[in-house]
């Protein structure tokens, strides 16, 4: 697709490189050792960053779902999700601006 990608072992790994100022779009799991998504996302709302999220994972909830839309996530794809759902998702992000997350799946 183009698009530069870097990767990170975890959030609190992440947080350390101090990309967070110049990332344009965070494709991140939910569920991960230490720091788990939400609660990324509620530290960079914190600090002042806000990076259109793509969250990912194999344990969908509901209330999670809700929590990280309702904080501005612009998508929540449940494994496995298509090729096209995350582009989708990276076009919302990085292309036409849009972060309504009622049109996330």
């Amino acid at each position: 697709m183009g698009y530069a990608a870097e990767t990170f072992a975890s959030a609190e790994e992440y947080l350390r490189s101090n990309r967070a100022a110049d990332t344009a779009c965070l494709i991140s799991d939910v569920q991960m050792p230490g720091m788990n998504g939400a609660d990324l996302q509620d530290r960079l709302i914190a600090d002042g960053h806000h990076t259109p999220i793509i969250f990912v994972t194999a344990f969908p909830d509901e209330d999670i779902r809700a929590r990280v839309l309702k904080a501005g996530a612009c998508g929540f794809l449940t494994k496995p999700f298509s090729d096209e759902s995350l582009i989708e998702c990276l076009d919302k992000a990085l292309l036409d601006g849009s972060t309504d997350p009622a049109s996330s799946s």
